[in-house]
């Protein structure tokens, strides 16, 4: 049995719900033993209670949103169920009421056959170049 038909559509699934800002909806793609290295924490998150207070804390920012660079998106199947995205998105909210965006690289494993299909997701501010 597999939850989701694609690894994209568990992608997609996260894209929506973290413009949605609930931050119980988003942490439910996250398998109960899922590591979290998030992008605007030093903290490596391994609880679901610590993903859905990490999500909580950037759901509440005005103006969440995310965009997938989907022409950087780059999948690596291990097995029929077993994939690795990796990828550009830029994450967009209010920092004292100017609206900033924040390129980020990305990489999830995702097991499609499990109804918490989100096992790994690594992601960080892509960096500023010297040049």
């Amino acid at each position: 049995m597999t939850y989701f038909k694609t690894a994209e559509e568990v992608l997609f699934q996260w894209v929506t719900r973290i413009c949605s800002g609930n931050a119980d909806d988003i942490a439910a793609l996250y398998h109960e033993s899922a590591v979290l290295v998030p992008t605007f924490s030093p903290h490596t998150v391994i609880t679901p209670e610590g993903v859905r207070q990490y999500f909580g804390q950037l759901a509440s920012r005005e103006g969440l949103g995310v965009r997938l660079h989907n022409k950087a998106l780059r999948k690596q199947s291990q097995t029929d169920t077993l994939h690795t995205l990796s990828g550009i998105c830029s994450f967009e909210f209010e920092v004292d009421q100017v609206l900033l965006s924040f390129p980020s690289r990305f990489t999830f494993v995702i097991d499609i056959s499990l109804e918490k299909p989100i096992l790994h997701h690594h992601s960080s501010q892509v960096p500023r170049t010297l040049s």
